[in-house]
């Protein structure tokens, strides 16, 4: 092997190399983004402050981050789904009565930018925990792919690509629906009567979410792959190149 090789065959190789270890390259990736919404509420808690809201404002373009869909960590109770979703949980509107910095909702229907804006802000408090830096939908969504790629690489050339009409049935149905009928139960649209979605139907749509992306997404990814390593090796041998 020449000693400094042409800069378009070693980036032949490095993509070469990519092709063999983009699984764990993307596990390690997914599996970061999944774990550092749960750091967040974490450096809350060790009152650091200052890299909690760092990350909080790392993770703000990606979610909305509402403390009323959100999960807490370290405090009462790990929801305070709104007043509207009858959970068994304290309210967030009863859990944050008292707290100045907490704009009121004007009523059970209240979605007002107001409103969502100090929620999206509020991070929680010594009594009633942390949130994440993710809701609580978008944490099972991340984990649940995460845990999806763990499997797959154990199945790796086993499992077969989800079939498309299965995804958007058992995938992008439940998350589609449970979303959409509490979006659109809001004004301006108010198509019927305001609902708010509990805690447990956030977490298992994103999680059914996650699953069957990591089903559809990954083997097929793993097709792509073998086919630019063998078009890769061929190209090296035609040039009598050592790979």
């Amino acid at each position: 092997m020449p000693t400094k090789e042409p800069l378009r065959v070693r980036i032949k190789r490095w993509t070469l190399a990519l092709t063999h270890r983009w699984l764990t390259i993307t596990l390690v990736a997914i599996g970061t983004y999944a774990a550092l919404p749960f750091v967040a509420p974490t450096f809350m808690k060790l009152g650091w402050t200052l890299p909690a809201q760092v990350l909080y404002t790392l993770y703000s373009p990606m979610c909305h981050q509402f403390a009323f869909r959100s999960l807490f960590l370290y405090g009462e109770q790990p929801f305070y789904p709104r007043e509207i979703a009858h959970s068994p949980y304290t309210s967030y509107e009863a859990a944050t009565a008292n707290l100045e910095n907490v704009v009121k909702p004007a009523s059970l229907e209240d979605f007002s930018l107001a409103f969502i804006w100090s929620a999206r802000e509020f991070v929680g408090n010594e009594k009633m925990g942390y949130k994440t830096a993710l809701c609580a939908r978008d944490v099972a969504i991340y984990v649940t792919l995460f845990v999806g790629g763990l499997i797959y690489k154990r199945l790796r050339y086993r499992l077969r690509p989800l079939p498309i009409w299965l995804f958007v049935i058992a995938g992008l149905g439940p998350i589609g629906l449970d979303g959409f009928s509490q979006l659109l139960s809001y004004p301006p649209f108010s198509w019927w009567e305001v609902r708010e979605t509990l805690p447990f139907f956030r977490i298992s749509t994103g999680a059914m979410f996650g699953l069957m992306t990591a089903w559809l997404a990954f083997p097929y990814i793993e097709e792509a792959m073998l086919d630019t390593r063998e078009q890769l090796e061929a190209s090296f041998r035609a040039a009598n190149i050592p790979f």
